[in-house]
């Protein structure tokens, strides 16, 4: 029976491994620029974090049409990403939150608009980047309220828990992030194509909000500074770079003592950070996704703790029930069911792994530029992955 327990163990072990272990695969493929690698199946067979993937290695590929489609086919089955439902939460309850499809998060469905942008330019098809353009806005708009939402719900829930407001106080006290959860990456993308248009007051609604995610940017204020008086740009040169990975996931233990039961042990998701990344010369800082991030983890972590004890703790219970049994089966009950617990606990540590983990951009003006440029170029490691230009109207 001791062999078994130990081969389950191992077993679950080498699942919750699994996911660290193919997104570490992936990281190595974009460092490599093996973006043909990735996945290769049909859009219709991909899950969510797939679909997020793929589209960025289809972009990076230059395969900026088949990019549009798996970043749209995303879009078609997460139409409402902030909400839940009773089935998934009762799924991870219990079973664990990895049987459940990936949930994005609400910055990747910010980045995947932001992709589209690029996609659409690159296939020089203005009036759909301009209908993505319009869509994300009202996205970031609806993301914003729900985000406030969930921090008043988690302030409510934490609240009641004594032992889950002392532990998270402990263990978030340190992070630090922004408030807002919008794009100052994607808001400048969307100010420069207005601009560009000389559709100046659609310009300063953008890049009034780029200016105030990211105040200190003297490109994004010129570029303000001339929709405000009307002054479409010419002979400029925007380039867009993307340096280093996005924070990513791994699975920590806790356990807190509970009367009549004992120690209840459960797992969370922690964030650990990648910070090779390469600062280009004369380029502004337009987004810090580690921030970004963590802003939005920070309560979906509250989240996740309350939910993950809560299940610990009920499971813990009924181990506690089958142990103490009189029952001649009672010792195999309290094994299998310590085996559920172990099995049922395990977090969900996936994210968009292959999202950068800053933005910087440069601005140049030369008269021997005939129009207006993108360009944009992804840094991994110290090395350049992907480099283009994209000729504006």
């Amino acid at each position: 029976m001791r062999k078994i327990i130990i081969v389950c163990l191992l077993f679950l072990y080498g699942c919750a491994s699994t996911t660290q272990s193919r997104l570490d695969g992936i990281q190595k493929d974009f460092a490599n620029s093996n973006f043909e690698t990735i996945d290769n199946s049909e859009i219709k067979e991909q899950t969510n974090l797939d679909l997020l993937i793929n589209g960025d290695a289809l972009f990076h590929a230059n395969k900026f049409k088949e990019s549009d489609e798996t970043f749209e086919e995303f879009n078609k089955r997460n139409l409402n990403e902030t909400s839940s439902s009773i089935t998934r939460e009762t799924t991870g309850l219990l079973f664990g939150q990895g049987v459940n499809s990936y949930k994005p998060y609400m910055m990747d469905s910010l980045f995947v608009s932001y992709y589209q942008i690029w996609d659409l330019l690159a296939l020089q098809d203005f009036d759909n980047a301009r209908v993505v353009i319009n869509q994300s806005y009202a996205r970031q708009q609806n993301m914003s309220i729900e985000y406030e939402k969930l921090i008043e719900d988690n302030k409510n829930r934490v609240f009641e828990n004594e032992e889950i407001k002392k532990f998270l106080e402990k263990n978030n006290g340190d992070w630090l992030a922004f408030r807002e959860i919008m794009n100052p990456a994607l808001m400048y993308l969307s100010g420069i194509y207005f601009l560009d248009n000389g559709d100046f007051d659609n310009a300063i609604t953008y890049l009034k909000r780029a200016n105030g995610m990211m105040p200190e940017n003297r490109y994004i204020k010129q570029d303000l500074e001339n929709a405000q008086k009307r002054i479409k740009p010419k002979h400029t040169t925007w380039q867009f770079i993307e340096t280093g990975f996005a924070p990513r996931l791994k699975e920590e233990n806790a356990g807190l003592f509970l009367p009549n039961i004992g120690m209840v042990y459960f797992s969370f998701s922690a964030p650990y950070f990648n910070n090779n990344f390469t600062k280009p010369e004369n380029a502004e800082l337009l987004a810090d996704v580690d921030a970004m991030f963590m802003t939005e983890y920070s309560e979906y972590r509250t989240n996740e703790i309350l939910r993950s004890f809560t299940s610990a703790a009920s499971k813990a219970t009924l181990q506690a029930t089958m142990y103490n049994s009189h029952d001649s089966a009672a010792p195999i009950l309290g094994i299998l069911s310590s085996i559920y617990t172990v099995s049922s606990s395990n977090t969900d540590v996936r994210t968009w792994a292959t999202l950068p983990k800053y933005i910087y951009v440069i601005r140049n003006e030369k008269n021997d530029t005939k129009e207006n440029n993108l360009i944009y170029t992804r840094i991994i490691n110290g090395n350049i992955t992907d480099n283009k230009t994209i000729k504006l109207k």
